[in-house]
C-alpha cells in the first residue's frame, strides 16, 4: 500500500517512526459529464483571470483570499515549516476508554505502518499497551494544510487511526426529533422487539453494493449493444397510512417467512384472552350446571303419580343414589 504521509508517533519521549496508508477504499462506480447530443466529453479548463490563458498543474499553487480580497501565496515550505509539533508528528496526548468516542466525531480511517526495523520494537510495544490498557489514544496531527484530531486504536497485528472531527465540528441534533408529544404503548414495543429478534444479527461480510452492481450490469449491457434490464414494478401504496401495530405484525410475519419461520404472530391482545381463558371455563361449567338444575326442575313438578307409586319411585330413588355414592367414592380414590 503507497503511503500518503511519513512521520512519527510521539509516545512520551519515544519515537516511533511511521508510515500513514489509507485502510479504506471506494468502490463506487464515477461518471464523467458529457454532451448529450454527441456524446464529447465536457472539460473543465483552468484560466488565470490577468493572463486570460489555460495553465498546467505546474503553474498552481495555494493562496489565501483575505477579507478585501487580497491573494496572499502560501507555499508547501510554509506549510512545513509551521511552529506547531504536530507538522510531521501524531502526537499522543491522552489515553481514554474506546465508548468515550461519539460515533458522530469518526472520519477516515487509515493504518500505521511502521518506518522501517527500528520502528518495530516500539511500535509492537505501543500495539501491545494498548491492548492490555483497552483504551485508545487521542492524537493530533496535521495533514492536507490542518491540524486534525485522531485517534488510535488495534486491528488486528496493526494500529489503525481513525481521524475524528473536531467537537465544534459534530452539529447538535437541534430541530431533528418530532416536535409532537408521541406516547409509544408497551404493544408496540413488545411488537418492535419481536421484530429486532426475529431479524436477528447479521455478518458484514455477507453485505454488498446492489447498487454498484446494478450500475455494472446497465453499463455491461449497453456496451453490448443489449437493452439495460429493467427493474421491477414498484408496489404503490397509495399514500395510504398504515396502523402502526398491524405493520410491525406484517413485518414480523416477512421477516418469519424470509427466514423459513412459522409465519404465525399472535397479537398481545389475543395472549391476554388465552391467559384469562380457565376464568370462561369456570363460567361455562356454572352454567351447564345451572341448565341440568333447570332442566330437572319441570320433570319434578309435572309428575303426577298415586301415593304407591310415589313410594316406588322413592325406593327406586334410593336404589340409585347408593350406587352413585359408591361410584362417586370409586372416582375419589382412584
Amino acid at each position: 500500500m503507497r503511503s500518503i504521509w511519513n512521520g512519527a508517533i510521539s509516545f512520551g519521549l519515544v519515537s516511533i517512526p511511521i508510515k500513514l496508508v489509507n485502510a479504506t477504499e471506494n468502490h463506487s462506480i464515477s461518471f464523467r459529464q458529457i454532451h448529450t447530443e454527441d456524446g464529447g466529453r465536457i472539460r473543465y479548463r483552468k484560466y488565470c483571470e490577468l493572463e486570460d490563458r489555460e495553465v498546467s498543474g505546474q503553474e498552481i499553487g495555494k493562496g489565501y483570499e483575505d477579507a478585501d480580497g487580497t491573494i496572499i501565496p502560501i507555499t508547501d515550505e510554509d506549510l512545513a515549516g509551521l511552529p506547531i509539533p504536530t507538522a510531521k508528528t501524531i502526537e499522543i496526548v491522552a489515553f481514554v476508554p474506546e465508548d468515550r468516542i461519539d460515533p458522530l466525531q469518526m472520519d477516515a480511517a487509515y493504518y500505521l505502518q511502521a518506518g522501517g526495523a527500528p520502528a518495530a520494537k516500539p511500535y509492537t510495544l505501543l500495539r501491545e499497551a494498548l491492548k492490555r490498557s483497552k483504551k485508545v489514544a487521542i492524537t493530533k496531527y496535521a495533514l492536507r494544510g490542518r491540524e486534525r484530531l485522531g485517534m488510535l486504536r488495534v486491528v488486528g497485528d496493526a494500529i489503525a487511526m481513525h481521524g475524528l472531527l473536531w467537537p465544534d465540528e459534530v452539529r447538535a441534533p437541534e430541530g431533528v426529533a418530532p416536535d409532537t408529544d408521541v406516547t409509544v404503548r408497551d404493544k408496540e414495543l413488545d411488537l418492535a422487539d419481536a421484530l429486532m429478534d426475529t431479524l436477528g444479527e447479521v455478518d458484514l461480510e455477507d453485505l454488498h453494493d446492489e447498487y454498484r452492481e446494478a450500475v455494472e450490469e446497465v453499463v455491461a449491457a449497453k456496451a453490448a449493444g443489449e437493452t439495460p434490464p429493467e427493474a421491477p414494478a414498484a408496489e404503490v401504496g397509495g399514500g395510504k397510512v398504515l396502523d402502526l401495530m398491524a405493520a410491525l405484525e406484517n413485518s414480523v410475519r416477512a421477516a418469519r417467512e424470509s427466514r423459513g419461520e412459522e409465519a404465525e404472530v399472535k397479537h398481545l391482545q389475543q395472549r391476554k384472552t388465552s391467559r384469562s381463558s380457565p376464568k370462561d371455563t369456570g363460567g361455562k361449567k356454572s352454567t351447564s350446571t345451572a341448565k341440568k338444575k333447570t332442566a330437572s326442575s319441570p320433570r319434578k313438578s309435572t309428575s303426577k303419580t298415586s301415593q304407591a307409586e310415589k313410594k316406588t319411585t322413592t325406593k327406586k330413588t334410593a336404589a340409585k343414589k347408593t350406587p352413585a355414592k359408591k361410584t362417586t367414592s370409586r372416582k375419589r380414590s382412584a
